[in-house]
């Protein structure tokens, strides 16, 4: 068990808290996505100082590194980073999508949404238009899949197990169409919050599921798409 920072600022959500031996002790939250980086640093203050906690005193940072906003991803890693780098404290990287689906698993089992022993929860985050960054995981929140990015239309569909269950849950799962899905097939209506990480990153520091921090990177799935860096590109073809 260890003290733990966390910070997700991946999604329209942000949050930073701290848990000791698996139990929340403070929590800061933002659910303006333009305001990530402002909310951020006074976030991790304010979790020591409701938590009479230092600084020093934590075993470990977590953090959301990606899918999600390019900005905010880079935002919370480089936090972390620079955290870990100070104290000589381990990093440990969740992905967004496990988090996303931790807080939809604790909604099915709340709600006994289903009475299968085995199904998929799909996590899903918005990505613009009908495009999704998606993955899927079993109910003990083990990937099964590879995370993509992936479109919101009738082929997505087809090619989904039509006998098994599956939950699609995060803001990207409204864009589904309740037409477009099975009786076996359901829309979650959940919120993951930074408490979902604490369990996840709790299991990664007891097995040591650290990360290098001269080489963690944000995963974006997709490459960044720089507007301004378009621009100029086109100039000097022009």
């Amino acid at each position: 068990m260890a003290i733990i920072l966390h910070i997700d600022t991946a999604t329209d959500y942000a949050g930073v808290c701290l848990s000791k031996d698996g139990e929340l002790i403070a929590k800061e939250e933002d659910t303006n996505q333009k305001n990530h980086a402002s909310f951020l640093q006074t976030a991790i203050q304010s979790v020591f100082q409701k938590s009479n906690h230092t600084l020093a005193s934590i075993d470990a940072v977590a953090v959301t590194g990606g899918p999600g906003s390019y900005t905010g991803i880079r935002v919370g890693l480089s936090s972390a980073k620079g955290i870990c780098y100070a104290l000589n404290k381990p990093l440990i990287i969740l992905n967004t999508l496990q988090v996303i689906a931790a807080s939809a698993l604790e909604t099915i089992k709340e709600k006994n949404l289903v009475a299968d022993d085995h199904f998929i929860i799909y996590p899903m985050i918005d990505a613009r238009r009908m495009e999704v960054f998606g993955g899927m995981y079993n109910q003990n929140l083990l990937s099964i899949g590879q995370t993509n990015s992936l479109i919101i239309d009738d082929s997505f569909f087809n090619g989904l197990n039509k006998t098994e269950p599956i939950l699609f849950c995060g803001n990207g799962s409204f864009k589904i169409n309740q037409a477009q899905i099975n009786s076996k097939q359901q829309i979650i209506n959940s919120q993951h919050t930074v408490n979902h990480m604490i369990a996840l990153a709790e299991n990664a520091f007891s097995n040591q599921g650290f990360a290098n921090l001269a080489y963690a990177e944000p995963f974006y799935v997709k490459e960044f798409y720089n507007t301004q860096q378009l621009a100029l590109k086109s100039e000097k073809i022009l």
